[in-house]
């Protein structure tokens, strides 16, 4: 498959020129309902080994959660690791995975932030504004912003995630007494709608099954 990359870019970028990328595309992202039902959804993952990445992505049907494509592609790491620039080190190497598809996904859901980031461009929203699609973030861990109230110890349960007076996502527990995930638009989504595709991908694990599922594929760990 040939992606279409849209608002592209260079890759072989400075971090300062970096943060000016962020600032120019996050304005684009943008947070509406689906359009339609998602038939399938893409969870996306890279493992680092010395100078080498590996990128992988599994495709679920929904709902069921049937694994119906998968694709791994491998080279080298081309940026430093970069608190708040994850996407400069990631994104080249899963479009590459991407493309490998035979059709892009419905939904991109990424192990990282998608707003909720301190520029609102997380590795969620980067993929999502370059190739126009629906991306969703889900993190296991906060870079930015917090919760007001202490979160309930039941699977199901969510809280706004505050960043001064902006909610930049949802703190949400996956499992009972198992530590939540952060969840944030990544593109082409509203929040709630992230937060309810998030709970129906997780199926006895902390992390949703697509994310889960390429994170053991980009280590060469899944069945």
């Amino acid at each position: 498959m040939r992606l279409t990359v849209y608002h592209s870019h260079g890759w072989d970028v400075s971090p300062q020129e970096a943060v000016a990328i962020q600032h120019r595309l996050a304005p684009l992202v943008r947070e509406q309902a689906l359009p339609a039902p998602i038939a399938n959804i893409a969870g996306v993952d890279m493992s680092v080994r010395g100078d080498q990445v590996q990128a992988a992505v599994v495709v679920l049907r929904l709902p069921g959660l049937a694994r119906i494509e998968t694709a791994i592609w491998q080279g080298p790491v081309q940026f430093p690791y970069v608190t708040g620039l994850l996407s400069f080190r990631e994104v080249p190497a899963v479009m590459h995975a991407l493309a490998k598809l035979s059709a892009l996904p419905d939904l991109i859901m990424t192990d990282s932030q998608g707003r909720a980031h301190p520029r609102r461009l997380g590795l969620a929203s980067h993929l999502g504004v370059l190739l126009d699609v629906p991306a969703i973030g889900v993190a296991k861990t906060r870079l930015t912003g917090q919760t007001r109230s202490e979160l309930p110890p039941e699977a199901g349960a969510h809280l706004p995630l505050w960043d001064r007076d902006e909610v930049v996502g949802e703190l949400v527990r996956t499992r009972a007494n198992v530590k939540p995930v952060y969840v944030s638009v990544g593109h082409r989504i509203t929040l709630d709608e992230a937060v309810s595709l998030t709970l129906s991908c997780a199926i006895g694990y902390r992390l949703p099954e697509p994310t889960r599922q390429a994170h053991l594929l980009s280590r060469g760990e899944l069945k």
